[in-house]
């Protein structure tokens, strides 16, 4: 939901009190039309709030409980859960921690009958030790259906809808979609009884850091995973993936059909 214009004013006011809009714009990044835009509507984004606060060296977590509608964002937060964490790893990263895993196995095997089984050739070289990858940045490019996912119970969407009113399939789009109403990531994290960031870092709207979050916590929260859990997980990503892409391949059939046909 929108913030008040009003609200905003004195928000801005209060982070900003001797900084001209064309300067506020200028540093957080904003065009003057789009501010002037939102502030004749007398609806403000919350991304320009984020966008403000990150130019000013203020937390946007702190700046959007400024605001009515996020009033339970001030103060200490619940931390996510490893299932959020979880979430909120990339597929390829998932995969990358499933080859790493499998690697020490396979090069044990190399080393007794050489490197693809001829004799006497050396087995690669050991990684050395907190030598993988970083994981990528949240969100990814299912970020927001994997955290819902993993906070269902089941029931969940109903609640969802019974508290902001969204139709059921209309919130499936969303998550279909990979997007989320700020305001909505809020109810959702309500109705599951779980930390009010997550959805906030789902959907890209804040950082890891910005919510507070642990460093390194969804790095391990992975690390907790048994080989089975991660190889299980990783299968159920690459099956959603592969059904996202069969569909997008459909629809691109679909389209040139219809052009065909066009002439």
């Amino acid at each position: 939901m929108p913030l008040p214009a009003k609200a905003f004013q004195r928000w801005l006011h209060g982070i900003a009190p001797d900084t001209s809009t064309a300067d506020v714009c200028r540093l957080a990044g904003i065009k003057r039309t789009t501010l002037a835009q939102q502030l004749v509507r007398g609806k403000v984004a919350e991304a320009t709030v984020v966008s403000i606060s990150r130019a000013f060296n203020a937390n946007p977590v702190s700046s959007l409980a400024y605001f009515e509608t996020y009033r339970d964002l001030a103060g200490p937060q619940v931390p996510p859960t490893s299932h959020e964490l979880v979430s909120q790893i990339a597929t390829m990263d998932l995969l990358r921690a499933v080859i790493a895993r499998s690697a020490p196995a396979a090069e044990s095997g190399a080393e007794s009958r050489g490197v693809a089984g001829v004799a006497g050739t050396p087995a690669p070289e050991h990684p050395a030790p907190g030598g993988q990858p970083a994981l990528s940045p949240a969100p990814h490019a299912t970020s927001v259906k994997n955290w819902v996912d993993a906070i269902d119970d089941g029931e969940l969407r109903h609640r969802v809808s019974a508290a902001t009113g969204i139709a059921p399939q209309n919130y499936s789009a969303q998550l279909t979609a990979n997007r989320m109403a700020p305001e909505v990531a809020i109810a959702t994290s309500r109705a599951a009884g779980v930390g009010l960031t997550g959805g906030l870092v789902a959907t890209g709207l804040v950082t890891e850091a910005e919510a507070g979050w642990e460093p390194g916590a969804r790095q391990a929260a992975l690390d907790m995973l048994s080989d089975a859990d991660l190889t299980v997980l990783a299968g159920d990503r690459l099956q959603s993936l592969g059904k996202t892409l069969r569909r997008q391949e459909q629809d691109h059939q679909q389209a040139e059909k219809i052009w065909e046909n066009l002439g």
